[in-house]
């Protein structure tokens, strides 16, 4: 009772922000809690400036971070929301006003135990960035033999009482998730409980300092050997939960072509090195940054191109990078019945829905975005409207697919500001090609089946010597199960039903006395 209560109230609380807004399509295309949606009328706005994508952004941003970052999230549903509204929550800003320095000050001396004084050479108060998560100053470390004159860092700073708002927000989520699975059965498919699970583990990451840290830290190691592309050094001495301090960048932001070309860079290779960057990030490696938009990426004096900001980070399994492979092998290719059969190789499309129906749905989405002059052609569009038509083919949501193509549709863009004319990833079409070659070809699929084998080789001592044990204790004492096994495989009774006799009889009895 106590959970219903405190979910209501924080809803009505939304549902009156977003009525103010003209917002409230979203929690009336859930279909949940219409008494609270239809009550919050009352406060609706009309003639509010703006698409209904911006006016929801809009009333995400006044409810405050995690709404913000939940929009943020929403943002790569274009299956969910359709590709206006997601396309328009995705310029969702993350901004809020900065927290005082003496908060500042307060956590970094509780974080790392020292005076700030003994910690940073110098800290500049104003902070240069302030979003829903953290901020960040600018520093410079005490001198050392390596940096005589300290070291320049940025430090980002969690926002103080975030995760008390987090949870009360997240509980909140998994109620309104839980809802639309039962009272919507066609939305299941959607995976809205795992959508919130996702997007609760993302947001945890992000509120722990160290998990960038070491997510950073990871994709140095990445790109170590690769000389267009790199990441800033973490300071491990002066990192904690609620504390990060990377090195200083000092370059251009990637969306400033003027300025680009001023200091004698070429624009194609800045977009060349970003394809190559983000298709070794998503193949290659499996571990790619998930919000590379132009505040994050940077380009320094000799051509460098430089990311910044992993809170929001992808994985992809080899199984998945092989089938995306697959996709793109077929869209790019105009063979679209690999692409079907990829989808269904998978499992992502039942086994009995009809592969050439599917195949004529990858060629009415391809055909027109192909078709275009090479400039115009985007992937990361390409696989969104795959998305959107998957409810005829009772396709479940990949949440992991839906993050990447969000992230492919900001690289894209930023490809398209800085080099309008060109297609990135024609730019990477050498490195796509040796890729598929050579995980895609009858070599990678030989090398694939070894590592099946060796990994079956690794378990065989150890299931031989399950099997062994097993068989001496029956031998021994025969075939005896735990307690809770045996429960669990005695026949379980609805309580419904265990009680709806007595029900039944109580409500015979009263009829009995009224008689």
């Amino acid at each position: 009772m106590l959970r219903l209560t405190r979910n209501l109230t924080r809803l009505w609380v939304i549902a009156r922000v977003m009525a103010r807004h003209d917002a409230l399509f979203l929690l009336e295309r859930l279909g949940v809690a219409a008494p609270v949606v239809t009550a919050a009328r009352v406060f609706a706005r009309r003639n509010v400036p703006g698409r209904p994508g911006q006016r929801l952004a809009a009333a995400l941003a006044e409810l405050g971070p995690t709404a913000i970052k939940f929009g943020q999230a929403l943002s790569i549903r274009s299956d969910l929301l359709g590709e206006e509204i997601a396309r328009d929550l995705a310029e969702l800003q993350d901004r809020l006003p900065p927290f005082p320095f003496a908060q500042v000050r307060t956590i970094i001396e509780s974080e790392l135990d020292r005076p700030l004084e003994d910690i940073f050479a110098e800290f500049d108060p104003e902070p240069v960035a302030a979003a829903s998560i953290a901020q960040v100053h600018f520093a410079i470390t005490p001198p050392t033999p390596e940096y005589p004159s300290g070291r320049r860092v940025a430090v980002k700073v969690l926002r103080p009482g975030l995760a008390e708002v987090f949870r009360r927000d997240i509980a909140l989520l998994y109620w309104l998730a839980e809802l639309v699975e039962f009272a919507q059965p066609a939305l299941r498919r959607l995976k809205p409980t795992e959508t919130i699970r996702m997007f609760e583990d993302s947001v945890t990451m992000e509120m722990d300092l160290r998990f960038e840290a070491a997510a950073a830290s990871e994709m140095a190691e990445n790109f170590e050997s690769d000389p267009t592309f790199r990441v800033p050094e973490v300071d491990w001495m002066r990192t904690g939960q609620r504390v990060m301090t990377l090195e200083r960048i000092v370059g251009l932001p990637v969306d400033e072509v003027d300025r680009i070309v001023a200091a004698g860079l070429d624009p194609l290779d800045t977009i060349r090195n970003a394809a190559n960057a983000f298709f070794n990030m998503v193949f290659r490696d499996g571990f790619f940054h998930a919000d590379m938009h132009p505040g994050n990426l940077f380009v320094e004096p000799d051509g460098t191109l430089v990311a910044v900001d992993f809170g929001i980070m992808g994985r992809l399994d080899r199984a998945t990078r092989r089938y995306l492979g697959e996709m793109l092998l077929g869209f790019l290719n105009g063979d679209y019945r690999r692409v079907a059969e990829a989808h269904f190789t998978a499992g992502w499309v039942p086994a009995d829905k009809s592969v050439e129906g599917f195949t004529q749905a990858c060629r009415s989405i391809a055909e027109p975005i192909m078709g275009k002059p090479l400039a115009d052609i985007s992937i990361a569009r390409l696989l969104g409207q795959l998305f959107q038509v998957t409810e005829t083919f009772q396709m479940e949501a990949q949440p992991q697919l839906l993050m990447l193509q969000k992230s492919m549709l900001v690289t894209e863009g930023v490809g398209r500001t800085v080099a309008p004319t060109v297609n990135m990833w024609e730019l990477a079409r050498p490195m796509i090609e040796t890729w598929m070659a050579q995980n895609l070809g009858p070599m990678g699929r030989l090398r694939d089946g070894m590592d099946t084998v060796t990994s079956a080789a690794e378990r065989l001592p150890r299931i031989l010597e399950h099997a062994d044990r097993a068989a001496s204790l029956m031998s021994a004492d025969g075939l005896r199960l735990h307690p809770d096994t045996l429960k669990a495989m005695r026949p379980r009774r609805n309580p419904v039903l265990q009680v709806l006799p007595w029900a039944l009889v109580a409500v015979l009895a009263t009829l009995l006395v009224v008689d």
